[in-house]
């Protein structure tokens, strides 16, 4: 599989040598987002399989179009466009060409959040009723990140769509479709050092608390922020009619009878944040080799996720 990647950013750190370390895949060209001409030289190329899109989402639509209007199967970035009218269009055009649309949310191969979701499927703690997940690191204020587009809410910035989207996403494809959303957007650090030693204003949000209930009936409380003064482990805790999964770091532990069983245990203390990219690399591989997407993350997962989000920004919150 040949591969076309836009974004200098995570598509030339992370995606561009995920794919070259997956067996049959090679990388082709690597373009930034903010070259129009250059884009658009890349997905004219008849020798690409796959367009990954990688640029800041208010280029999603762009460069989505510009890939499928070229004929070539897409693999898009979340938070999939700026809003859910971006991400409706997205995937009208899949739907109209009939092309391979993945979205990248790659966390549904995290060894320890396959886990938690084979276990909740499985029964192991009866159904599931409640989730709380909190996630705190210093991403964004130890040391002080400068100014760019993931602290501007016109850019479709902010920590909500950063890493709430994959929470978000998660919880769907585990617990069921979300059908009540509710929840508040924070910003702890408002002023953050911009171009030429100018101080710029964040009106983006670097925290956020979701409260979601499901088509299953179970409820989620997930609190998480990119500005917090420390890093600490993720928390997952699901309560189950008979037992209690924990998640802390990337150890999955089962609650049961007073007993506590260690269900997955990772190889390394130290997490490889990068391992995710890599494994769903193969599943891209083999999708747009085959054609098969059981369980992969579609543009329809990618809308799906964004319409949660979007009720969760301000002005869009139901009463």
């Amino acid at each position: 599989m040949r591969v076309g990647i836009v974004g200098r950013g995570w598509g030339e750190r992370v995606i561009a040598p995920a794919f070259e370390r997956t067996e049959g895949c090679e990388v082709v060209e690597v373009v930034t987002p903010r070259d129009e001409a250059g884009v658009a030289a890349l997905c004219a190329r008849n020798d690409v399989d796959l367009i990954s899109v990688h640029s800041p989402p208010f280029l999603h639509l762009e460069h989505v179009r510009m890939a499928m209007e070229a004929g070539h199967a897409v693999l898009c970035d979340k938070p999939f466009g700026r809003n859910a009218e971006e991400a409706r269009s997205m995937c009208a055009m899949a739907e109209e060409t009939g092309l391979l649309a993945l979205l990248n949310f790659e966390h549904r191969y995290d060894d320890s959040r396959r886990r938690l979701h084979q276990l909740v499927s499985d029964g192991v703690i009866g159904e599931p009723e409640h989730v709380n997940w909190i996630m705190l690191l210093a991403w964004t204020r130890v040391p002080l990140r400068p100014s760019g587009w993931i602290f501007d809410e016109e850019r479709a910035g902010g920590w909500l769509r950063a890493a709430g989207s994959h929470l978000i996403d998660f919880a769907r494809w585990t617990f069921g479709e979300i059908i009540e959303v509710s929840g508040q957007l924070r910003t702890a650090v408002t002023e953050r050092p911009g171009m030429g030693g100018i101080t710029e204003i964040c009106s983006a949000d670097d925290g956020f608390v979701a409260n979601l209930r499901t088509e299953r009936a179970v409820t989620l409380v997930i609190d998480s922020s990119s500005a917090a003064s420390a890093t600490l482990p993720p928390r997952i805790v699901v309560t189950g009619s008979t037992g209690v999964l924990e998640v802390v770091g990337e150890r999955v532990v089962l609650h049961d009878r007073g007993r506590a069983i260690d269900m997955f245990v990772p190889e390394s203390d130290v997490y490889d944040a990068f391992a995710p990219q890599h494994a769903f690399a193969a599943v891209v591989r083999d999708a747009v080799r085959d054609g098969s997407l059981d369980g992969i993350p579609t543009f329809a997962d990618g809308l799906a996720c964004v319409e949660v989000m979007d009720q969760l920004l301000p002005g869009k919150q139901r009463p």
